[in-house]
């Protein structure tokens, strides 16, 4: 265990803030080891892209380093896939890509390791975590125990699940167990600018590849790179509406687009509203939002969190007097 260790070379958006106490794990067993250490509170650290530290942090900083990528199951058409906590989520999508196993490439490029992606239920282009969940290991920080959950156990939601509410902060996710398509893949095209740049690509007959590239060139060409320019990718979430609020916003802006969803709601572009309320490309002190997508906040260089967080509240605000709509983070703010 290691003491009073800087945290920036651990988190995307480049924050310079101190642990307390700090230590990795590389297995269940140095986990548990880890625990018996007694010092409290404990958080669970992972690829450290979608947090936003704004003070030092004290108690116990683990790095979950857990590797591992192995089929445990084979069906007719379908492999189940359990991969450490540890390993980062786009070597695990090219790994999946690789082997012809569908299903996620929809998510390739996605900052992170596999252990937080339950956590956020991560998900981009039409597919979310949840559509190739089968269950995960976690251990609970209190007692160290080992635990199985199923998907109805982890309560996925939007950007949601039980890790971000009532089992926050007191499991670290070990592995997690996905099932994906070995023939006959189901691919995703039709959201977003996928099938256009796959047009632009030149791709007729797209497979599972096809669409990776696709999506990493789409992510690239908005997003900025964090080891260039700190960020933590989306840091809203896309507010989710009653109709009458979204016709009421189209009638001003008849280009607004919306994706219907089964409660009746509709579910807006986030980087679009942010974008109306003059943001996009906006810097204030050491951060802003990005110039190619409002919905990035970035850090500059020497930007505090405290800094990072004034700013998001400001554009939270503009967002809710301009349209009414609440913007949630979609970043977790420590």
């Amino acid at each position: 265990m290691q003491h009073l260790v800087s945290l920036l070379p651990y988190n995307t958006f480049g924050i310079d803030v101190s642990a307390a106490h700090f230590t990795t794990c590389q297995s269940v067993a140095s986990l548990k080891e880890a625990l018996k250490s007694g010092v409290q509170p404990i958080l669970i650290l992972g690829g450290g892209s979608n947090i936003l530290f704004t003070k030092p942090v004290d108690g116990l900083v683990i790095r979950n380093e857990i590797e591992g990528m192995e089929v445990v199951r084979s069906f007719e058409n379908r492999v189940w896939v359990k991969v450490g906590g540890g390993v980062l989520w786009h070597d695990f999508v090219q790994w999946a890509v690789k082997q012809d196993f569908g299903g996620v490439e929809n998510l390739s490029l996605i900052p992170g390791t596999v252990g937080a992606a339950p956590v956020q239920n991560i998900g981009a282009y039409g597919v979310e975590l949840k559509d190739v969940f089968v269950k995960l290991e976690a251990v609970s920080l209190e007692t160290g125990k080992l635990h199985h959950f199923s998907a109805a156990d982890c309560a996925f939601a939007y950007r949601d699940s039980y890790f971000k509410r009532a089992g926050k902060n007191k499991f670290c996710i070990t592995s997690v167990t996905l099932t994906l398509s070995k023939k006959r893949h189901r691919l995703n095209l039709s959201y977003g600018d996928i099938l256009r740049t796959l047009q632009e690509m030149g791709v007729k007959k797209p497979e599972i590849a096809d669409v990776s590239r696709a999506v990493v060139h789409i992510r690239s060409s908005k997003l900025p790179d964090p080891a260039k320019i700190g960020n933590c990718g989306s840091f809203f979430k896309n507010p989710e509406v009653e109709r009458p609020v979204f016709e009421s916003i189209r009638a001003e802006f008849p280009n607004l687009n919306g994706f219907d969803l089964p409660n009746g709601k509709v579910k807006i572009p986030a980087g679009w509203l942010i974008e109306q309320c003059g943001w996009k490309g906006k810097r204030v002190g050491n951060t802003g939002a990005y110039e190619k997508q409002a919905l990035v906040l970035v850090n500059y260089g020497g930007a505090k969190g405290a800094e990072v967080k004034t700013l998001a509240s400001m554009i939270i605000d503009s967002v809710k007097t301009r349209f009414g709509v609440n913007l949630e983070a979609e970043v977790n703010i420590l």
